[in-house]
């Protein structure tokens, strides 16, 4: 599906988990929000495991299960794990949706302490092969991201578009705002 040009309404969803570092428990909320460029529509969430194997599947069945895939042109995550290291297989997410999937990242990810960090889970090799198979970072405006699905300097754009505040598009802006208020009551300063 190709993202819709300037001028015209892209609706995107994006995901973050809730936040679970001081918590017990194997289970780690999920939120996702749909946007219209960059007004809130909707809310989606679920729940993974921590350092699980199902952040892909949760996805899939949040968004086949909901109204909301038919509109959304692009599915945004924070990262391309949730709850620790429940990693996303980009590629199949976008195949099953599809939908481009883009893996937004703060920086530039340190994937030597990442290799190191599998090492310490279950499974290693099979962790890193999904996070291989998410493709190349790149660079594009303020933005560091895995893109599968569409084309990188096109997805830079629509990050753009979808950015009203900051350098988080405000799917995911709003998605780690209500993840915050989820886990302490109140969400915080940083988004």
């Amino acid at each position: 599906m190709p993202l819709p040009g300037p001028g015209r309404t892209l609706r995107v969803i994006g995901f973050d988990d809730v936040p679970w570092r001081h918590r017990r428990g194997g289970e780690v909320g999920l939120v996702g929000v749909v946007c219209a460029t960059t007004r809130f529509e909707g809310m989606v969430y679920g729940a993974v495991r921590r350092d699980g194997w199902q952040a892909t599947l949760t996805i899939e069945k949040l968004l086949t299960k909901s109204k909301f895939l038919p509109q959304i042109h692009l599915v945004l995550l924070d990262g391309i794990a949730f709850g620790g290291f429940n990693v996303v297989d980009l590629p199949r997410l976008a195949r099953t949706l599809r939908r481009p999937c883009v893996a937004v990242m703060r920086k530039l990810p340190d994937l030597p302490a990442m290799e190191r960090a599998a090492q310490r889970l279950p499974r290693p090799d099979a962790r890193l092969a999904v996070l291989r198979r998410a493709g190349p970072i790149h660079v594009g405006g303020h933005f560091v991201y895995q893109v599968y699905g569409a084309d990188p300097g096109e997805t830079a754009a629509a990050l753009e578009r979808l950015t009203d505040t900051g350098h988080v598009p405000e799917a995911l802006r709003l998605a780690h705002l209500i993840g915050g208020a989820l886990a302490y009551g109140q969400s915080g300063r940083r988004a």
